[in-house]
C-alpha cells in the first residue's frame, strides 16, 4: 500500500495545485519512482490511497499497467491518517500481511527483503533510519531487533513498515486514526519488530527538501 492521502501542508503552495505523491523530482514524480522500485522488487498489486486532489493521482497512474503492476485506489473523502487509511482500505488488501509505504519517500531500500521480515510473534515490521536534521529525538528505539517505545538510542520511522490486517481490526472503515498508538502499544506488548536502514532515505517533506532532491536526482 503506498500512502498519498495526506494534504502536504508543510509543502504548500506546491501541494495547493497537486498532490504531494505527484511532486517531482529528477523530471518524474516521488510515487512513480517508488512504484517502479517496488516493480522491480516483484510486488505486483499495490493499493493507493488519497484524498486531496485524489483524481490528478488516479488519472496520472492509471490501473499500473505501464508499470507492470495493478493498482487498486482506496479514496477518502477527507484524510483519514495512516491507520485510519490503512483500515479504510482492508477490504483491498486481503487477509495477509502487506507493506505499506509513504508515497513521498525516496530511498533505495531492498523492499524485496520484507517479504519474510514479519516474525510469527509480531504484529508489524519497521525500518528505522538514523535521525535526520529535522527529527533529532526519533520515535523508538530498537534492540535485538523489537522496537520499544523508549531507549538510549533512539532512531527514526522511515514510513516503510509490513503489517497485519489485525492490527487495524478495531478501527472502524471511514474513521480517522493515527498510526502511533498502534505502533506504541504494540510495542509495550512486545509485537513489534525492526531494523535500521543505513542507505539512502529522503523524507521528501518540505519545498527545499525536495528542491535538493531534484538538484542531486537531476545531476545539479
Amino acid at each position: 500500500m503506498l500512502l498519498a492521502a495526506g494534504r502536504g501542508e508543510r509543502m504548500r503552495p506546491l501541494t495547493d495545485a497537486a498532490p504531494k505523491a505527484l511532486l517531482a523530482a529528477g523530471g518524474r514524480p516521488l510515487v512513480a519512482r517508488l512504484i517502479e522500485r517496488l516493480a522491480a522488487e516483484g510486488y505486483a498489486e499495490l493499493v493507493i490511497n488519497h484524498a486531496h486532489l485524489g483524481a490528478m493521482i488516479e488519472a496520472a497512474l492509471g490501473d499500473g499497467a505501464r508499470f507492470g503492476v495493478r493498482i487498486g485506489y482506496s479514496p477518502e473523502q477527507a484524510a483519514l491518517e495512516t491507520a485510519g487509511g490503512i483500515a479504510n482500505a482492508l477490504a483491498l488488501l486481503g487477509l495477509a500481511p502487506f507493506l505499506a509505504v509513504n508515497a513521498d519517500l525516496h530511498t533505495d531500500y531492498p523492499f524485496g527483503a520484507l517479504r519474510s521480515a514479519l516474525r510469527p510473534d509480531a504484529d508489524a515490521h519497521l525500518v528505522l533510519v538514523d535521525n535526520p536534521p529535522h527529527h533529532p529525538a526519533g520515535d523508538f528505539a530498537l534492540a535485538g531487533g523489537r522496537v520499544a517505545n523508549r531507549g538510549a538510542a533512539m532512531l527514526t520511522f522511515s514510513g516503510i513498515g509490513v503489517y497485519r490486517p489485525a492490527l487495524f481490526a478495531g478501527i472502524a472503515p471511514g474513521a480517522r486514526a493515527p498510526l502511533a498508538p498502534l505502533l506504541r502499544a504494540a510495542a509495550d506488548r512486545g509485537g513489534v519488530t525492526g531494523e535500521r536502514f543505513a542507505g539512502r532515505w529522503v523524507d521528501v517533506g518540505t519545498p527545499e527538501r525536495l528542491a535538493r532532491l531534484d538538484a542531486e536526482l537531476s545531476g545539479g
